[in-house]
Protein backbone atom coordinates (compact mmCIF):
# COMPACT_ATOMS: atom_id res chain seq x y z
CA UNK A 1 0.00 0.00 0.00
CA UNK A 2 2.86 2.31 0.89
CA UNK A 3 4.47 1.60 -2.47
CA UNK A 4 1.25 2.40 -4.28
CA UNK A 5 0.88 5.62 -2.30
CA UNK A 6 4.42 6.60 -3.17
CA UNK A 7 3.81 5.91 -6.83
CA UNK A 8 0.63 7.96 -6.74
CA UNK A 9 2.44 10.83 -5.03
CA UNK A 10 5.26 10.62 -7.55
CA UNK A 11 2.75 10.68 -10.39
CA UNK A 12 1.03 13.73 -8.91
CA UNK A 13 4.35 15.53 -8.54
CA UNK A 14 5.19 14.67 -12.14
CA UNK A 15 1.87 16.12 -13.35
CA UNK A 16 2.42 19.27 -11.25
CA UNK A 17 5.93 19.61 -12.65
CA UNK A 18 4.61 19.31 -16.20
CA UNK A 19 2.05 22.02 -15.46
CA UNK A 20 4.75 24.27 -14.05
CA UNK A 21 6.94 23.67 -17.07
CA UNK A 22 4.10 24.52 -19.42
CA UNK A 23 3.42 27.75 -17.50
CA UNK A 24 7.11 28.64 -17.63
CA UNK A 25 7.25 27.83 -21.35
CA UNK A 26 4.31 30.15 -22.13
CA UNK A 27 5.25 33.16 -24.23
CA UNK A 28 4.62 36.42 -22.39
CA UNK A 29 2.93 39.37 -24.06
CA UNK A 30 1.53 42.72 -22.97
CA UNK A 31 -1.42 44.18 -24.89
CA UNK A 32 -2.33 47.87 -24.76
CA UNK A 33 -6.09 48.37 -24.99
CA UNK A 34 -8.98 50.64 -24.02
CA UNK A 35 -11.84 49.58 -21.74
CA UNK A 36 -14.28 49.67 -24.64
CA UNK A 37 -16.50 47.00 -26.16
CA UNK A 38 -14.75 47.64 -29.48
CA UNK A 39 -12.03 45.38 -28.03
CA UNK A 40 -14.48 42.66 -26.96
CA UNK A 41 -12.54 39.76 -28.57
CA UNK A 42 -9.47 40.69 -26.52
CA UNK A 43 -11.46 40.38 -23.31
CA UNK A 44 -13.09 37.13 -24.43
CA UNK A 45 -9.75 35.58 -25.39
CA UNK A 46 -8.28 36.58 -22.03
CA UNK A 47 -11.18 35.57 -19.82
CA UNK A 48 -12.01 32.29 -21.56
CA UNK A 49 -8.38 31.20 -21.66
CA UNK A 50 -7.90 31.30 -25.43
CA UNK A 51 -4.56 33.09 -25.04
CA UNK A 52 -3.47 30.58 -22.40
CA UNK A 53 -4.53 27.62 -24.54
CA UNK A 54 -2.45 29.06 -27.37
CA UNK A 55 0.60 29.03 -25.12
CA UNK A 56 0.54 32.69 -24.16
CA UNK A 57 0.66 34.50 -20.85
CA UNK A 58 -1.05 37.81 -21.63
CA UNK A 59 -1.19 40.94 -19.50
CA UNK A 60 -3.68 43.64 -20.48
CA UNK A 61 -2.60 47.26 -19.92
CA UNK A 62 -5.41 49.79 -20.06
CA UNK A 63 -5.22 53.33 -21.47
CA UNK A 64 -7.65 56.26 -21.73
CA UNK A 65 -6.96 57.25 -25.36
CA UNK A 66 -5.79 55.53 -28.54
CA UNK A 67 -2.62 57.45 -29.36
CA UNK A 68 -0.76 56.59 -26.12
CA UNK A 69 -1.21 52.91 -26.98
CA UNK A 70 0.65 53.43 -30.27
CA UNK A 71 3.47 55.22 -28.44
CA UNK A 72 3.67 52.50 -25.79
CA UNK A 73 3.91 49.86 -28.53
CA UNK A 74 6.85 51.57 -30.21
CA UNK A 75 8.66 52.07 -26.89
CA UNK A 76 8.23 48.45 -25.85
CA UNK A 77 5.98 49.20 -22.87
CA UNK A 78 3.49 46.86 -24.56
CA UNK A 79 4.11 44.22 -27.21
CA UNK A 80 0.84 44.70 -29.09
CA UNK A 81 -1.61 47.57 -29.42
CA UNK A 82 -5.29 47.08 -30.16
CA UNK A 83 -7.16 50.33 -30.64
CA UNK A 84 -8.40 52.87 -33.17
CA UNK A 85 -6.34 54.27 -36.00
CA UNK A 86 -5.01 57.79 -35.40
CA UNK A 87 -2.79 60.19 -37.33
CA UNK A 88 -0.11 59.62 -34.72
CA UNK A 89 -0.29 55.86 -35.19
CA UNK A 90 0.00 56.27 -38.94
CA UNK A 91 2.99 58.59 -38.59
CA UNK A 92 4.78 56.06 -36.39
CA UNK A 93 3.96 53.31 -38.86
CA UNK A 94 5.15 55.50 -41.72
CA UNK A 95 8.52 55.79 -39.98
CA UNK A 96 8.72 52.01 -39.79
CA UNK A 97 8.39 51.64 -36.02
CA UNK A 98 4.88 50.08 -36.14
CA UNK A 99 3.21 47.52 -38.39
CA UNK A 100 -0.50 46.72 -38.69
CA UNK A 101 -1.13 42.97 -38.37
CA UNK A 102 -4.92 42.64 -38.17
CA UNK A 103 -8.32 44.28 -38.07
CA UNK A 104 -10.57 44.96 -35.10
CA UNK A 105 -13.63 47.22 -34.76
CA UNK A 106 -15.45 48.88 -37.64
CA UNK A 107 -17.94 51.69 -37.82
CA UNK A 108 -20.96 50.06 -39.43
CA UNK A 109 -24.63 50.95 -39.54
CA UNK A 110 -26.66 49.06 -36.96
CA UNK A 111 -23.78 48.54 -34.54
CA UNK A 112 -23.49 51.48 -32.09
CA UNK A 113 -19.92 52.53 -31.37
CA UNK A 114 -18.94 56.20 -31.66
CA UNK A 115 -21.69 58.78 -31.59
CA UNK A 116 -22.18 62.52 -31.98
CA UNK A 117 -23.52 64.12 -28.80
CA UNK A 118 -24.66 67.69 -28.07
CA UNK A 119 -24.67 69.64 -24.84
CA UNK A 120 -28.11 70.47 -23.53
CA UNK A 121 -27.72 74.19 -24.24
CA UNK A 122 -26.44 73.64 -27.79
CA UNK A 123 -29.26 71.20 -28.49
CA UNK A 124 -31.82 73.71 -27.25
CA UNK A 125 -30.22 76.33 -29.50
CA UNK A 126 -30.67 74.21 -32.62
CA UNK A 127 -27.91 71.57 -32.74
CA UNK A 128 -30.20 68.66 -33.57
CA UNK A 129 -28.30 66.50 -36.09
CA UNK A 130 -24.68 65.71 -36.97
CA UNK A 131 -24.81 67.94 -40.06
CA UNK A 132 -25.44 70.93 -37.75
CA UNK A 133 -21.89 70.69 -36.28
CA UNK A 134 -20.45 73.33 -38.64
CA UNK A 135 -19.34 76.33 -36.59
CA UNK A 136 -19.59 74.50 -33.26
CA UNK A 137 -17.05 73.75 -30.53
CA UNK A 138 -16.52 69.99 -30.58
CA UNK A 139 -14.60 68.05 -27.96
CA UNK A 140 -12.55 64.93 -28.75
CA UNK A 141 -9.47 63.21 -27.41
CA UNK A 142 -6.79 64.48 -29.79
CA UNK A 143 -6.18 66.23 -33.09
CA UNK A 144 -5.80 63.56 -35.76
CA UNK A 145 -7.67 60.97 -33.69
CA UNK A 146 -10.31 58.56 -34.98
CA UNK A 147 -12.90 61.07 -33.74
CA UNK A 148 -11.27 63.82 -35.81
CA UNK A 149 -11.31 61.63 -38.91
CA UNK A 150 -14.97 60.76 -38.31
CA UNK A 151 -15.79 64.46 -38.15
CA UNK A 152 -13.83 65.03 -41.34
CA UNK A 153 -15.83 62.36 -43.15
CA UNK A 154 -19.01 64.01 -41.89
CA UNK A 155 -17.88 67.40 -43.22
CA UNK A 156 -17.17 65.85 -46.62
CA UNK A 157 -20.58 64.17 -46.63
CA UNK A 158 -22.57 67.31 -45.81
CA UNK A 159 -20.42 69.82 -47.68
CA UNK A 160 -19.15 72.00 -44.85
CA UNK A 161 -15.50 72.77 -44.19
CA UNK A 162 -13.77 70.98 -41.33
CA UNK A 163 -12.01 74.28 -40.62
CA UNK A 164 -15.41 75.73 -39.70
CA UNK A 165 -15.51 73.43 -36.66
CA UNK A 166 -13.63 74.46 -33.53
CA UNK A 167 -11.83 71.28 -32.44
CA UNK A 168 -11.21 71.06 -28.70
CA UNK A 169 -8.65 68.29 -28.00
CA UNK A 170 -8.93 67.21 -24.35
CA UNK A 171 -6.60 64.18 -24.35
CA UNK A 172 -8.99 61.64 -22.81
CA UNK A 173 -12.54 60.35 -23.11
CA UNK A 174 -13.34 61.31 -19.54
CA UNK A 175 -12.22 64.90 -20.13
CA UNK A 176 -14.31 65.18 -23.29
CA UNK A 177 -17.37 63.84 -21.48
CA UNK A 178 -16.85 66.25 -18.58
CA UNK A 179 -16.58 69.21 -20.97
CA UNK A 180 -19.82 68.22 -22.66
CA UNK A 181 -21.65 67.89 -19.36
CA UNK A 182 -20.15 71.14 -18.11
CA UNK A 183 -21.34 73.02 -21.22
CA UNK A 184 -17.83 74.25 -22.10
CA UNK A 185 -18.24 72.71 -25.57
CA UNK A 186 -21.24 72.41 -27.86
CA UNK A 187 -20.70 68.79 -28.81
CA UNK A 188 -18.40 65.80 -28.53
CA UNK A 189 -17.61 62.58 -30.32
CA UNK A 190 -17.68 59.77 -27.77
CA UNK A 191 -18.02 56.00 -27.65
CA UNK A 192 -21.46 55.02 -26.46
CA UNK A 193 -20.00 53.33 -23.37
CA UNK A 194 -18.69 56.72 -22.24
CA UNK A 195 -21.72 58.76 -23.36
CA UNK A 196 -24.48 56.51 -22.06
CA UNK A 197 -24.20 57.67 -18.44
CA UNK A 198 -24.26 61.27 -19.64
CA UNK A 199 -27.50 60.64 -21.47
CA UNK A 200 -29.01 58.63 -18.63
CA UNK A 201 -28.20 61.49 -16.25
CA UNK A 202 -29.63 64.08 -18.64
CA UNK A 203 -26.18 65.60 -19.32
CA UNK A 204 -26.13 65.28 -23.13
CA UNK A 205 -28.28 64.71 -26.19
CA UNK A 206 -27.71 62.05 -28.85
CA UNK A 207 -27.37 63.26 -32.45
CA UNK A 208 -26.38 60.18 -34.47
CA UNK A 209 -23.93 57.31 -34.98
CA UNK A 210 -20.72 57.57 -36.96
CA UNK A 211 -21.41 54.10 -38.40
CA UNK A 212 -24.76 55.27 -39.69
CA UNK A 213 -23.28 58.40 -41.26
CA UNK A 214 -19.84 57.33 -42.51
CA UNK A 215 -18.82 53.65 -42.07
CA UNK A 216 -15.08 52.92 -41.89
CA UNK A 217 -12.38 50.62 -40.49
CA UNK A 218 -11.85 52.00 -37.01
CA UNK A 219 -9.59 49.63 -35.13
CA UNK A 220 -6.60 47.41 -35.70
CA UNK A 221 -4.02 45.15 -34.12
CA UNK A 222 -0.45 46.39 -34.45
CA UNK A 223 3.05 45.69 -33.17
CA UNK A 224 6.63 46.91 -33.41
CA UNK A 225 9.07 45.32 -35.88
CA UNK A 226 10.96 43.88 -32.89
CA UNK A 227 7.86 42.02 -31.72
CA UNK A 228 7.18 40.81 -35.26
CA UNK A 229 10.52 38.98 -35.35
CA UNK A 230 8.92 36.50 -32.94
CA UNK A 231 6.60 34.97 -35.53
CA UNK A 232 5.49 32.21 -33.16
CA UNK A 233 4.29 34.79 -30.63
CA UNK A 234 2.44 36.82 -33.27
CA UNK A 235 0.84 33.78 -34.87
CA UNK A 236 -0.36 32.44 -31.51
CA UNK A 237 -1.82 35.80 -30.52
CA UNK A 238 -3.64 36.32 -33.81
CA UNK A 239 -4.94 32.76 -33.69
CA UNK A 240 -6.43 33.27 -30.22
CA UNK A 241 -7.97 36.58 -31.30
CA UNK A 242 -9.44 34.99 -34.43
CA UNK A 243 -11.11 32.37 -32.24
CA UNK A 244 -12.62 35.12 -30.08
CA UNK A 245 -13.57 37.25 -33.13
CA UNK A 246 -15.61 34.39 -34.52
CA UNK A 247 -17.33 33.62 -31.22
CA UNK A 248 -18.17 37.29 -30.58
CA UNK A 249 -19.58 37.63 -34.08
CA UNK A 250 -21.58 34.41 -34.14
CA UNK A 251 -22.96 34.66 -30.60
CA UNK A 252 -23.50 38.38 -30.02
CA UNK A 253 -23.45 40.30 -33.30
CA UNK A 254 -25.54 37.72 -35.15
CA UNK A 255 -28.23 38.05 -32.47
CA UNK A 256 -28.39 41.86 -32.46
CA UNK A 257 -31.53 43.66 -33.49
CA UNK A 258 -31.90 47.44 -33.79
CA UNK A 259 -28.41 47.88 -32.33
CA UNK A 260 -29.08 45.87 -29.18
CA UNK A 261 -27.95 42.36 -28.24
CA UNK A 262 -30.44 40.16 -26.40
CA UNK A 263 -29.59 38.72 -22.99
CA UNK A 264 -30.11 34.97 -23.09
CA UNK A 265 -28.36 31.77 -22.06
CA UNK A 266 -26.10 31.95 -25.12
CA UNK A 267 -25.13 35.62 -25.10
CA UNK A 268 -25.03 36.31 -21.36
CA UNK A 269 -21.63 34.69 -20.61
CA UNK A 270 -19.90 36.80 -23.27
CA UNK A 271 -21.79 39.96 -22.33
CA UNK A 272 -20.70 39.45 -18.73
CA UNK A 273 -17.07 39.19 -19.81
CA UNK A 274 -17.33 42.45 -21.76
CA UNK A 275 -19.06 44.09 -18.79
CA UNK A 276 -16.27 42.93 -16.48
CA UNK A 277 -13.51 44.54 -18.54
CA UNK A 278 -15.39 47.72 -19.49
CA UNK A 279 -16.68 48.35 -15.96
CA UNK A 280 -20.28 48.54 -17.19
CA UNK A 281 -23.43 46.65 -16.21
CA UNK A 282 -24.55 44.02 -18.70
CA UNK A 283 -27.71 46.04 -19.34
CA UNK A 284 -25.54 48.77 -20.87
CA UNK A 285 -23.16 46.47 -22.73
CA UNK A 286 -26.04 45.12 -24.84
CA UNK A 287 -26.21 48.45 -26.69
CA UNK A 288 -22.43 48.90 -26.98
CA UNK A 289 -21.50 45.98 -29.23
CA UNK A 290 -19.27 47.23 -32.03
CA UNK A 291 -19.00 45.38 -35.34
CA UNK A 292 -15.91 43.21 -35.78
CA UNK A 293 -15.22 41.04 -38.81
CA UNK A 294 -15.62 37.36 -37.84
CA UNK A 295 -12.29 36.50 -39.49
CA UNK A 296 -10.38 39.52 -38.17
CA UNK A 297 -10.06 40.95 -41.67
CA UNK A 298 -8.76 44.45 -42.31
CA UNK A 299 -10.35 46.80 -44.87
CA UNK A 300 -7.03 47.72 -46.48
CA UNK A 301 -8.62 49.98 -49.10
CA UNK A 302 -10.28 52.03 -46.37
CA UNK A 303 -7.01 52.24 -44.42
CA UNK A 304 -5.40 53.67 -47.54
CA UNK A 305 -8.23 56.21 -47.84
CA UNK A 306 -7.70 57.23 -44.21
CA UNK A 307 -4.00 57.79 -44.77
CA UNK A 308 -4.60 59.90 -47.88
CA UNK A 309 -7.22 62.02 -46.08
CA UNK A 310 -4.96 62.61 -43.07
CA UNK A 311 -2.06 63.51 -45.37
CA UNK A 312 -4.23 65.99 -47.27
CA UNK A 313 -5.25 67.61 -43.98
CA UNK A 314 -1.63 67.84 -42.85
CA UNK A 315 -2.19 65.47 -39.90
CA UNK A 316 -0.07 62.65 -41.32
CA UNK A 317 3.33 62.75 -42.99
CA UNK A 318 3.47 62.23 -46.73
CA UNK A 319 5.43 59.53 -48.50
CA UNK A 320 3.71 56.31 -47.42
CA UNK A 321 0.50 54.39 -48.04
CA UNK A 322 -1.30 51.37 -46.61
CA UNK A 323 1.03 48.89 -48.29
CA UNK A 324 4.00 50.40 -46.46
CA UNK A 325 2.59 49.96 -42.97
CA UNK A 326 0.92 46.55 -43.19
CA UNK A 327 2.68 43.29 -42.34
CA UNK A 328 1.28 41.33 -45.26
CA UNK A 329 2.31 37.92 -43.92
CA UNK A 330 -0.18 38.36 -41.08
CA UNK A 331 -2.98 40.56 -42.44
CA UNK A 332 -6.16 39.10 -43.91
CA UNK A 333 -7.37 41.80 -46.33
CA UNK A 334 -11.08 42.35 -46.87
Amino acid sequence: MIGIARLAAAGLLAIMAMGTARAEDALKAKIGVLRLSSSAPVFIAQDKGYFREAGLEVELKFFDAAQPIAVATTSGDVDFGITAFTAGLYNLAGKGVLKVIGGMSREKAGYPLIGYFASNNAYAAGLKTPKDLAGKRVAMTQVGSSFHYSLGLLADKYGFKLSEVKIVPLQSLSNAAAALKGETVDAALLPISTARKLMDDGGAKFLGWVGGETPWQLGAVFASPKTLTNKVLVTKLLGALARADREYHDVILAAMKDGVAPINDKTKPLLEIIAKYTNLPVEQVVGNCAYIDPDGKLDVKNVDNQIKWLQEQGFADKGFDADAIIAKEFVKPD
